[in-house]
C-alpha cells in the first residue's frame, strides 16, 4: 500500500483531480440539472450519443485506430452507427402499441401530468453532461498510464468527485432544508447512487478501460435504454411499441457487430 502511494506524484494527482471533474463532478451535476428542466426519457435519448463522441475523440487522442477500409474497422464503425440509431429509433419512433404482459405495479407516469419548464436550457445542460461523460473515457486511459493502480485511482476520484460536488452544492443551494436526509425513498436513492451507480460504476468501467480500451465501455450503455423499456413494461405499465422492438433489436445487432470487430482486431495484436 505504501508503494501505491509513493507512485501518486502531481502529476497523476492532477489527471485524477481532472478525472474527477470531468467524469464524475461536471456530469453529475449537469445531469440532475437538466433532468429537472425536462422529463427522465428526454434526458435518457442524451445518454445514447456517448459512444459516438468517445469514439471520435478516442481517434482524435490517437487512442484508438479507425482502419476503416479494414474489416475490423468497418465492423467497428458500422455497430457504432446502429447502436447509436437504434436508441433513436428507440426513443423517437413509437408505431403500434403491443400487449405482451400486464405490469406488477400500477403506476402513472408523471410525465403525462408534468409539462417541463425551461426546455432549452435542459437540453443544453444534458448535452453538456454527455460531452464531459464521454471526455471521461479518454482521461481515464491517461490516469491507467501514469497511476497504473486502478481501484485506488477509483477510490480517489469517487472521494475528489464527492467533494467537488459538494462545493457545488454548498454554492448552488444553501437552504439548509435542503440538505437534510430522513429515512425515505431519498436515503435510499442517495445510498444507491453513492455504492452501485458510483462506486461499483467507476471500478468496473475503469478495468475494463485498461482491457479494452476507451471505447469498449460506452458501448454498452445504449443498452440502458432496452433495459429500461423493458423494465418499465414489467414494473410500471410502460407500453411496449413496434419503435421499441425494432430499436431494441437495433442496438443489440449495433453492439454484436462492434464487439465481433473489436475480437477480430484483438486477435490480430
Amino acid at each position: 500500500m505504501r508503494g501505491m502511494w509513493k507512485e501518486m506524484n502531481w502529476r497523476a494527482f492532477g489527471w485524477i483531480c481532472l478525472n474527477s471533474c470531468i467524469g464524475y463532478a461536471l456530469p453529475t451535476c449537469l445531469n440532475y440539472y437538466g433532468l429537472r428542466d425536462t422529463t427522465p426519457s428526454y434526458a435518457a435519448i442524451f445518454q445514447n450519443i456517448v459512444p459516438l463522441i468517445t469514439f471520435i475523440l478516442s481517434i482524435v487522442f490517437r487512442m484508438e485506430k479507425l482502419r476503416f477500409r479494414t474489416v475490423t474497422g468497418s465492423l467497428k464503425v458500422a455497430g457504432i452507427l446502429l447502436a447509436v440509431g437504434g436508441t433513436m429509433l428507440l426513443s423517437f419512433y413509437k408505431g403500434k402499441t403491443l400487449h405482451l404482459w400486464g405490469s406488477i405495479l400500477h403506476y402513472h407516469s408523471y410525465e403525462k401530468e408534468y409539462a417541463a419548464n425551461h426546455h432549452v436550457r435542459g437540453t443544453i445542460l444534458l448535452l453538456g453532461s454527455s460531452l464531459t461523460f464521454a471526455c471521461w473515457y479518454p482521461i481515464q486511459s491517461m490516469v491507467n498510464e501514469v497511476y497504473p493502480h486502478k481501484y485506488w485511482s477509483s477510490l480517489a476520484t469517487c472521494f475528489l468527485g464527492g467533494l467537488q460536488t459538494t462545493l457545488i452544492g454548498i454554492i448552488l443551494r444553501r437552504d439548509r432544508n435542503s440538505w437534510k436526509l430522513g429515512w425515505d425513498l431519498q436515503l435510499l436513492t442517495i445510498v444507491y447512487t453513492g455504492v452501485l451507480a458510483t462506486a461499483v460504476r467507476y471500478n468496473l468501467e475503469s478495468w475494463a478501460v485498461t482491457k479494452r480500451g476507451p471505447v469498449y465501455p460506452p458501448m454498452f450503455i445504449p443498452l440502458i435504454t432496452v433495459f429500461t423499456t423493458v423494465l418499465g413494461s414489467i414494473f410500471l405499465g410502460d407500453a411496449i411499441t413496434i419503435g421499441s422492438m425494432l430499436g431494441a433489436a437495433t442496438v443489440i445487432t449495433g453492439l454484436y457487430i462492434f464487439l465481433w470487430g473489436k475480437s477480430k482486431e484483438l486477435h490480430r495484436k
